[in-house]
Order: structure tokens, then C-alpha cells, then sequence
């Protein structure tokens, strides 16, 4: 191979290189990068919550707010 086309390799590769380069740049402080990792669904949340941490008070709230009572609708 003669000297002009060894360069000329080794410059797309080079060109190539910088354009990954700046497309993982721009993932990264976009947040597309973190946002490809695939959470786990959790069949249940057993386990997931300290018991000591959720109160009575806590539940009735919560089924409050989330089954209105009959004779409100």
C-alpha cells in the first residue's frame, strides 16, 4: 500500500473514533445512558418496606384516598 492511503485509514478511523466519542458525550448529559439499564418489576412489595416505617394512620389515608366512598360519587 503506498503512503497516501494508509493515511487516509487512519484518519476514518480517527474521524470514526471522535464521532462515538461525541455521540457517548451526549448521552451521557442527555441521561439516555442511565436510562438504558432495565429495572426489574418487582412482583410485590414485600420486603421492600421496614415494617416500623408505615403506621395504621398511614394505610387508612391511603385507602381513603384511593377508594372514595360510595356516597361521594
Amino acid at each position: 500500500m503506498n503512503g497516501h492511503t494508509d493515511i487516509s485509514i487512519v484518519l476514518k478511523r480517527i474521524d470514526l473514533l471522535e464521532r462515538k466519542h461525541a455521540k457517548l458525550k451526549r448521552d451521557i448529559l442527555h441521561g439516555s445512558a442511565a436510562r438504558k439499564t432495565v429495572k426489574k418489576a418487582k412482583p410485590s412489595l414485600f420486603g421492600s418496606v421496614r415494617a416500623g416505617d408505615i403506621t395504621g394512620e398511614m394505610i387508612d389515608e391511603s385507602k381513603q384516598k384511593l377508594f372514595r366512598d360510595i356516597k361521594k360519587i
